[in-house]
This record gives structure tokens, sequence and C-alpha cells, in this order.
């Protein structure tokens, strides 16, 4: 019998433990405005939303907890999106120094350094980017809600550092009803949160990547340039396809004046990218833009950040391996390197079984109730996504649906590769190799 639990296995059972800790946190009495317990599925689908950094919420967050249940909540998303591993790592290194081999192979689980001796220069860096990020930008936010809003300091203060630390952990949770849609014309309120946003969710590793060579981006690996570009391409794909979709919307853009809609727009194309917060109202959006938003939410961030999807490094090998057998290559490559076979077979493993956990799950759900398809598969999908964004059916669905969604969230945060893995029996290597033969294809 083993004595010690394989990384991935360790990994996803620190998710699961603090979700645990969360639910019982969010159903004491003193959690609720009221003074009353909360349910038990409504404080488990609160606890897995905020652990697994995704937003998707079954009641009102300002109106239904109290100070302390938005305090347990907030913690929950900072300890989701900052790693059960990482803040491990640190606190090892704070206290002895180094770490053991062991301690490294978990750590490097979840913060996906790129070799062992970056374990702990990457969990350094999480802390250090994390702090200053939410502290600058609680900062302006709060002299934002003071001296324009005329909130009072205390209020201001709070406003600014939740929102602060739900953008850059791309939780999503608002304690606003309406997210952030008395913001939409506001642009030094969803401009410091799209930055967070944007930091937060380009991925550990190539925040180390850049600055550990900030000043020759030659030599900058390939996942930190596919993930920047990939990045980029979506950003401005989506910001330009949301302009065209909803610019006559009464419901949406419509209305407003250019500013307001370039604002509003780029807000929604990084806000879909697993940010979760919304300044127009996501069930107005054109079936067009929900289709959008299906393909933004399911890619998602960069790898190893608080973003969720199956990562824009997935997707960008991915493409290069479809480019490679369109031009009848046999390697894929880009900027003067080769993409190996392991990473495409990851990728490839990734999407197939994103893929399946979708649309497994809006089955699941249209067999339970009687909303419309396009509403539910946007739901599953922000759910897997840990994205947050919701057409409003979350607290329609029926137990069931919801519990469905609280596996995706589940899922989506831990990663497919890792709970599969962490669900395996073993490994053991073959012998011998089968004799090749290639099945026709297409």
């Amino acid at each position: 019998m083993k004595s010690l639990l394989h990384p991935n296995q360790a990994v996803a059972l620190a998710f699961l433990l603090t979700i645990v800790a969360g639910t019982a946190l969010l159903m004491l009495p003193a959690a609720h405005a009221e003074g009353a317990g909360a349910p038990w599925l409504t404080a488990l689908f609160t606890a897995v939303s905020a652990v697994c950094v995704t937003g998707l919420v079954v009641v009102d967050t300002g109106t239904y907890w109290s100070s302390f249940g938005q305090w347990v909540i907030l913690l929950l998303f900072q300890i989701g999106g900052f790693g059960m591993m990482t803040a491990a790592t640190l606190l090892g290194l704070m206290v002895n120094r180094s770490l053991r081999l062991r301690s490294k192979l978990i750590s490097q689980v979840e913060t996906h350094a790129l070799g062992l001796g970056d374990v702990g220069s990457v969990a350094r860096l999480v802390f250090g980017v994390t702090l200053g990020a939410e502290l600058f930008i609680t900062a302006l936010l709060t002299l934002r809600l003071h001296l324009a809003y005329d909130l009072p300091w205390g209020e201001a203060a709070w406003s600014g550092f939740f929102h602060a630390v739900s953008a850059f952990n791309n939780a999503g949770f608002s304690i606003h009803p309406d997210s952030l849609m008395r913001y939409a014309a506001d642009a030094l309120i969803l401009l410091p949160l799209m930055l967070a946003i944007v930091v937060g969710g380009i991925g550990f590793p190539v925040l180390h990547d850049l600055r550990a060579k900030r000043r020759d981006p030659r030599h900058w690996s390939l996942h930190t340039k596919l993930t920047l570009l990939g990045s980029a391409v979506l950003l401005l794909g989506g910001f330009c396809t949301l302009l065209l979709f909803e610019w006559r919307n009464p419901a949406t853009l419509g209305p407003m004046a250019l500013p307001e809609k370039l604002l509003s727009a780029a807000f929604a194309s990084v806000s879909a990218r697993t940010a979760g917060f919304n300044s127009i109202d996501i069930g107005a959006l054109s079936h067009e833009s929900w289709a959008l938003h299906f393909l933004l939410m399911f890619i998602g961030g960069g790898s190893a950040g608080t973003a969720g999807g199956v990562k824009v490094g997935t997707a960008a090998i991915l493409a290069l391996l479809v480019i490679a057998e369109i031009r009848g290559r046999s390697d894929s490559e880009a900027f003067g390197r080769r993409v190996s076979s392991s990473a495409q077979r990851q990728a490839i493993t990734v999407l197939v079984l994103g893929s399946s956990m979708v649309v497994l799950a809006t089955i699941a759900i249209l067999r339970c109730t009687e909303l419309p398809t396009d509403k539910v598969i946007f739901e599953v999908i922000s759910a897997f996504g840990t994205v947050g964004l919701s057409t409003g059916i979350t607290g329609e669905l029926p137990p069931f649906g919801q519990l469905v969604l609280i596996l995706l969230m589940y899922i989506g945060r831990v990663g497919t590769i890792t709970l599969a893995a962490s669900l395996a029996l073993g490994e053991r290597r073959m012998p011998f190799r089968y004799p090749e033969e290639h099945p026709i294809v297409g």
C-alpha cells in the first residue's frame, strides 16, 4: 500500500478539502445575512464556485451573505487562484529555505514550472505579483469609488479590495447584483479590472519568463510566445466580433456612445476569457455573441494562472498541428521551434476530455429541465471554463443540474489531465511496442 499520494492526487485532494471547509463555514449562521444557516447545496455551490474561481452563483453575493460570509468567499477564491500547493511551496521556502524533491514535484504539478529548479522562483513570483497587483488595483478602485461615487472610505475600500482580488483571480464574484453594469461607462473602473484579469490569467510561467528574459524577447520560451500571440488574437478577435454583433442591439451596446461601446466590447472580450464579470446584460446578447462566448470561454486563458478553460497554449498547439497536417509536414513548428509529440498528445487529450465533459453535462442538464438548449450550453461551458458568466438561469436549475455544474467547476479548475491522472490506478512501462499500422482518417 502506498503511503504517499501521487502529486496529481495531492492537488485534486487539496482543492476538495478546501471546498469542504468552505462549505462548512458558509453553512454557519454567521455567514448568512439574516443569521440563518444557508442550505447545504447553496453553501456547497458557492464554495465550489469560489475555490474554483468561477463566479457562478445561485444567490446574490452582496445581499444573501453577511460580511463574514463575503470574507469567507473572498478567502476561498484567493486560495483557489493562488493555489494550495503554491502556498505550501512558499511556506516551505520561508521555513526551511529549501524544498524536498517530493514537495517540488507536487508544486510543479500546479505551478507548471518548467523544471524543478524553477519551482521556488515561480512560487515567489506568484506571491509577489498577486500581492502587488491586488493592492495596486485596490488603491485605484478605492480612490475612484470614493471620489466619483461618494462612497465612504471604508465602503469604497471594501468594494475596491473585493473586486480587485476577484478580478486578479479571475473569480467573477461581485457584491453588486448587476455585477459591473453600473460602471459600464467608467473607464477608470473597468480598465484597472481588465489589467488585473489579463495579468492574473496570462499564467505565471509566462510572467516568470518575461521577468527573467525581459530584455531578450528572442529567447522567450515557445510556450510564452504561443500564449502571448494566442491571447492577443483572441482578445482582439473577440473585441471586433462583439462590436459587429452588438453594435445595434438596443439591449446591450446599441444605446451607448462610441467610447462606451468600445470600452464595453473590450471588457466583454477580456472577461469572457474566464473572468466572469459583465458590464452589459449577458442574457440580452445576440445568439451570435453567445456562440462567440462559447469559443472564448472554452479556450480560456494561460496555463498555470488564475484562468480556466482548456488554455490558450492547448488551442495554439492544436492549430499548429492542423496547419502542419494541411501543409503535409510531419512536424508542428512555430518561431523556429518544433512542438514535441508529447505536448501534441496532451493537447488532443485535453480537447477530447473537455469536449466530452461539456457534451455529457449538457445532455444531463437538458434531461432534467425545460430551459433553452443554448442557455444550458452557455452555462455548462461557463462552469467548465471556470468563467462565471451566466444568462441568468443558474438559480433556476434543479438540484441535479446544480450538482452537474459543481462537478464541472471542480474538473475545470483541477484540470482534466490532472484529475484523470489522479484517478488512474498506476502507470507502467511496456517492455515492447506493437507493429505500427496507419488506419484511414477522414
